[in-house]
């Protein structure tokens, strides 16, 4: 028999899920695939700290119950994740389906989710406890292995407010609307005064969880155009011995190809 809450705080709902075996949902456009008869369920879609984006002195915040059309419709929202959530499934879709559950399906295939590694993005997390803030690299511990306690919940996402203007982003897929992902990448390239002061690039689809390497994307940060491209047959190299695709859909060997063009395509689209 199905069980379920429906929350109308956060409160409420961090009460309810430090006492019941439940799964937390808000949109349910994943969940309802997967619907068992024996299950419990915590409805969050009527809690309006989850709803909220907002900006503060740091970080936009995005509530993890926002769905992918308010992050869309919101003007505080940066165009990289705009570009990645408008082509998620269809309006339908989008208009139910919530960032925080695209993170807790825990696919590396998850069209925003590549968005917020690529821009170092961190979770908020809260239980009847406390909170905490966890990179959003660290609350991947697997395919659908998740670093959340049975009592917490995802209440908000937080991405840098700057540095994110110059952005590359592309989404591979078997046509050109309500594809899942064969290949994705998203990467930053922020220059000031001439120099790299950032870089950061994302791989999605690829392996069991999306690939994000800052030791590697450090080689170029602090150096000139010149500089980097000095060292970006190294910086490429480095790449291709991290990136090892699972294989899928597709062969191993395409999305390794796919990865490395499109990271070739990035360095050349910013003069590298």
């Amino acid at each position: 028999m199905v069980k379920s809450y429906l929350a109308t705080s956060l409160k409420e709902a961090l009460e309810i899920r430090g006492r019941e075996s439940i799964t937390p949902y808000a949109g349910g456009t994943d969940l309802m695939i997967e619907a068992h008869d024996d299950a419990s369920y915590l409805f969050l879609n009527k809690i309006p700290e989850l709803k909220q984006i907002t900006v503060d002195d740091e970080y936009i915040r995005i509530g993890a119950a926002s769905t992918f059309t308010e992050v869309y419709q919101s003007k505080l929202v940066p165009q990289i994740l705009k570009d990645a959530v408008i082509e998620i499934a269809a309006p339908a879709i989008r208009n139910l389906g919530t960032i925080g559950g695209n993170i807790c399906n825990g696919s590396p295939k998850g069209d925003s989710v590549l968005i917020f590694f690529a821009t170092d993005s961190k979770l908020r997390l809260a239980s009847s406890k406390g909170e905490r803030i966890l990179p959003i690299k660290d609350f991947y511990l697997g395919r659908k292995k998740l670093a959340i306690q049975d009592d917490e919940l995802l209440v908000e996402i937080l991405m840098s407010k700057t540095g994110l203007d110059n952005y590359y982003y592309k989404k591979i897929g078997a046509r050109n609307a309500l594809a899942i992902s064969r290949v994705s990448f998203a990467g930053v390239l922020d220059i000031k005064d001439g120099k790299v002061v950032n870089c950061m690039t994302a791989f999605g689809a690829v392996s069991d969880v999306v690939i994000r390497r800052p030791d590697i994307d450090g080689m170029l940060i602090g150096k000139t155009i010149d500089e980097a491209k000095a060292v970006k047959e190294k910086y490429l190299a480095a790449f291709d011995e991290a990136i090892v695709p699972i294989r899928g859909r597709v062969s191993a060997e395409y999305r390794k190809s796919v990865c490395m063009n499109l990271l070739k395509d990035f360095l050349e689209s910013n003069g590298i």
